[in-house]
């Protein structure tokens, strides 16, 4: 089966600059790679003929005699091209690429070992009260810091880590699995790049160690569940000299007795005897400030709602106050009294002498079931 010609597999012309032909490839690179593909075995295909042409074109020596006897130069008896996965002429290794792309860098590249400390997270539960008014508490949060017995090295006091003779130093290998070299962290430093012989013995070696720190915590007024709060620095300590991570306060509001939450809104059900529901009258609610009295009209029904505005909760981000919302409900009485019960019987018998005319919304549903039925 004869090769693909290398200008037509990149797709640049025959007269690409060294720029244009390392981009293309790279381009194929990423595009292709298996380890970005691995249910479709066409990649590996599309990835190794990008490679080899990539590997002739890039070395001038070898792209004029591509140029001049195509494939032919570089059979037996032509020039020789040797394995087109090794490193060509112009010094372009097989990690130029693959460190650009999944982040590795050259193994001689002298790979840096600072690497900056985990960000932490804490779960703060507080009221709706704390929420809207704010607050400022204390936690107390397990972290992990510089070991002072060794200041971080890992090694025993008196004693200092080596370079590792595995990688050098770096912190990572390449192996050359078949087609493939693979960089991957080193098996012996696990990516330190060092090696200890005396390990400290409070830290165990990893230069660091656990403990508790208390931190004080500002809570604003209006946070939300979910928000949350940044504490820069205060997470887990660097390892060699990296910045220390930083801790999220995330909060959650506990649920209320009274009170249901809607971004900067309030709701709570207001429950009313029947009386005051068909009579009419005044009763006293509890807001988060204090409290409020509401006019309830003759002949409220069920379900309605009655809004007082600026009684909701002023939010971090917003200018004014939201609302409270109270969503009557009409109680019907319990444990009732033989003289209640007669009572009753007595509106009953009365109201049903003209049920149409008290009770509206029964007489029009019974009239919708009588069409249904009808």
């Amino acid at each position: 089966m004869s090769k693909k010609d290398y200008y037509e597999v990149l797709g640049v012309n025959r007269d690409a600059s060294d720029e244009e032909i390392k981009k293309a490839y790279r381009k194929l690179a990423m595009k292709h790679h298996p380890d970005r593909n691995p249910d479709n075995p066409k990649a590996e295909e599309h990835f190794k003929e990008a490679k080899e042409a990539y590997e002739t074109l890039s070395d001038g020596q070898k792209r004029a005699a591509y140029d001049q006897h195509g494939h032919a130069a570089f059979e037996a008896g032509g020039m020789g091209g040797g394995s087109p996965f090794g490193a060509g002429a112009g010094g372009f290794d097989f990690g130029d690429i693959f460190g650009d792309i999944f982040g590795g860098g050259r193994g001689g590249g002298g790979r840096s070992n600072v690497q900056r400390g985990a960000d932490l997270r804490y779960n703060m539960e507080i009221t709706l009260e704390q929420a809207a008014r704010g607050t400022e508490t204390q936690i107390r949060v397990p972290t992990m810091v510089e070991c002072e017995t060794c200041k971080g090295s890992g090694a025993k006091p008196g004693t200092s880590p080596t370079t590792c003779t595995t990688c050098g130093g770096h912190g990572q290998v390449r192996m050359q699995q078949g087609f493939f070299s693979i960089q991957q962290t080193c098996p012996r430093c696990h990516g330190t790049g060092k090696m200890i012989a005396s390990p400290c013995k409070d830290c165990q070696g990893n230069g660091r160690v656990k403990q508790h720190k208390t931190l004080s915590v500002k809570i604003p007024a209006g946070v939300d569940n979910d928000d949350r709060i940044r504490l820069s620095g205060e997470g887990e300590h660097g390892v060699n000299g990296g910045s220390p991570g930083d801790l999220y306060v995330v909060i959650h509001i506990k649920p209320h007795a009274v009170f249901q939450r809607d971004h900067n809104d309030l709701h709570c059900e207001m429950p009313i005897s029947f009386s005051t529901a068909a009579l009419g009258g005044e009763i006293e609610i509890p807001t988060l400030d204090s409290s409020a009295r509401i006019k309830i009209p003759a002949e409220t029904q069920s379900g309605k709602t009655f809004r007082l505005r600026g009684k909701g909760i002023k939010g971090v981000r917003s200018s004014t106050h939201g609302d409270l919302y109270c969503h009557v409900v009409v109680e019907t009485p319990v444990n009732l009294t033989e003289r209640q019960k007669e009572l009753l019987r007595e509106f009953e018998a009365i109201n049903e002498k003209d049920s149409a005319r008290h009770n509206p919304r029964a007489k029009s549903w019974m009239d919708k079931v009588k069409e249904f039925f009808g």
